[in-house]
C-alpha cells in the first residue's frame, strides 16, 4: 500500500497530478526549447493558488499548511525543476523571513507582490569564501546616520538577476558573527551600489541561472533591516525546516517519474529477441528504486506529518533532505543506465532530471552538512 500525507491530500493528488500532466508539461518542453522561463509557467500555476501558498490568506497567500505544500511540490517536481522554482520563490527563504520577522512597514510592501509572482525575491547567503560556512561571510553592514552601508559579494544566488528585492544577510558585528552579529536586510532592485556582476549557467537546466551579486558603499535605510539587526543568522536558519522538506518532497517526485519512465522504456524496448522488462537486471534496478522512492516517501510524511502538529522536527528534516537527496540521485542513474544511449541525449526527459536532480545534494545545506547535524545529535 502506498503512504500518503492525509487522506484529504490523497483525494487531491489525481487532480493535481492531471493538471501538472496536461497544462505544465507542454511548459516544460517549452522551457527545455527555450532555455528561460515562461510567463505562462507563472500564470498557470497562480491560477491554482500554489505561488505564495505557505503565506496566510490576508497577505495575498494561499494559506495552506507543509502538508499541502510539499504535496504540490513532490507533484510539480515530476515535470521540471524549474516549477519547484516557483513555488520556492514565492514560499521561501525571503517570504517567509518577511513574514515572520518584517514590519507592518515591510510586509505591506513585499508580500502580496511576493505572493502572487508580480514580484520576485531572492535570498543572499552564500559568498565566495562562505557556503555552507555562513558564519564565515565577509560582507559586512556598518551602521551610519539614517542606515546602513553594505559592502561585500554574494555568490550562487538562485534567481538574483532578476530578483526585485534580496535578503541580503551580512555581519554587523564581526566579534559575534552567528552569535548575534548577522544581519538580514532587504536590499530593492536597483539601489545604487547593488550590481548583479555575473550570470551563471548551472548543470542543469539552460532557464536555471544563479546570479553574483556585488555590494560597493551600498546604503540602504532603517527600514531595509529584517528584524533585529543581529539576529539575521537566526532568521535564514529558522525558514530550513520548510526549505529542507519542500527539496525533500521534490526528490521524492522526481524519483517517482524517473521510475515510471524507466518502467515504460523496459517495457517497450527489445534487445535479442527479449523485452528489458524481462530481464532480472533490469527489474532489479526497477525494484531498488521503487523501495528507495517508498522508503523516503514515508518518512518524509511522517515528518510532515509532525511538523504539520505543532511538533519539534529535531534532525529529522536533515534526515529527510539527506537520505531523500541522494535517493534520487540513485534512481537516476539507474534511470539512466536502463534507457541506455537514450539517457544521455539531450532533449529526452531522463538525461535532463539526472542533471537537474544534482543539485539537490549541495543546495538547503550539503550532504555533509546534513551529516555533521544528525551526528552532532547523535553524539550530544
Amino acid at each position: 500500500m502506498r503512504t500518503e500525507p492525509t487522506p484529504e491530500l490523497a483525494e487531491l493528488r489525481p487532480a493535481i497530478r492531471r493538471f501538472v500532466e496536461e497544462k505544465l508539461d507542454p511548459v516544460a518542453q517549452e522551457i527545455d526549447r527555450s532555455g528561460a522561463i515562461p510567463e505562462e509557467a507563472w500564470s498557470l500555476m497562480r491560477e491554482q493558488g500554489w505561488l505564495g501558498m505557505l503565506l496566510p490568506e490576508d497577505a495575498g497567500g494561499g494559506g495552506a499548511d507543509i502538508l499541502a505544500y510539499c504535496l504540490v511540490m513532490e507533484e510539480v517536481a515530476r515535470s521540471h525543476r524549474c516549477f519547484t522554482l516557483l513555488l520556492d520563490a514565492t514560499s521561501g527563504l525571503t517570504p517567509m523571513g518577511i513574514l515572520r520577522h518584517g514590519s507592518a512597514a515591510q510586509k505591506e510592501r513585499w508580500l502580496q507582490g511576493l505572493a502572487t509572482g508580480r514580484l520576485r525575491a531572492a535570498f543572499g547567503l552564500s559568498e565566495p569564501d562562505a557556503g555552507s560556512d555562513a558564519a564565515a561571510m565577509r560582507t559586512r553592514a556598518e551602521r551610519m546616520p539614517g542606515g546602513w552601508r553594505i559592502n561585500g559579494r554574494k555568490q550562487w544566488i538562485s534567481g538574483g538577476h532578476t530578483a526585485d528585492v534580496v535578503m541580503v544577510m551580512a555581519v554587523t558585528d564581526a566579534e559575534k558573527r552567528a552569535r548575534g552579529g548577522i544581519g538580514a536586510f532587504l536590499v530593492e532592485k536597483g539601489t545604487p551600489g547593488f550590481d548583479v556582476t555575473r550570470v551563471d549557467t548551472t548543470i542543469g537546466s539552460e532557464a536555471i541561472k544563479l546570479g553574483e551579486l556585488t555590494f560597493t558603499d551600498c546604503v540602504v535605510p532603517d527600514e531595509a533591516v529584517l528584524g533585529d539587526p543581529g539576529k539575521g543568522f537566526a532568521i535564514a536558519m529558522g525558514s530550513l525546516t520548510s526549505g529542507r522538506l519542500g527539496v525533500s518532497a521534490a526528490c521524492v517526485g522526481a524519483a517517482d517519474r524517473l521510475n515510471a519512465l524507466s518502467a515504460e522504456h523496459a517495457k517497450a524496448r527489445s534487445t535479442f529477441g527479449q523485452k528489458l522488462a524481462e530481464r532480472q537486471a533490469i527489474q532489479w534496478m526497477l525494484a531498488d528504486s521503487a523501495t528507495e522512492i517508498e522508503v523516503a516517501r514515508a518518512f518524509l510524511y511522517q515528518t510532515l506529518r509532525d511538523v504539520a502538529a505543532g511538533k519539534d522536527p529535531g534532525v529529522a528534516t536533515s534526515i529527510c533532505k539527506l537520505f531523500c537527496s541522494e535517493m534520487v540521485g540513485r534512481v537516476a542513474d539507474r534511470a539512466v543506465q536502463i534507457h541506455g544511449a537514450t539517457g544521455l541525449v539531450r532533449g529526452f526527459a531522463v538525461e535532463r532530471f539526472y542533471r537537474d536532480i544534482r543539485h539537490y545534494r549541495v543546495g538547503e545545506g550539503t550532504s555533509e552538512i546534513q551529516r555533521m547535524l544528525i551526528a552532532r545529535d547523535l553524539l550530544k
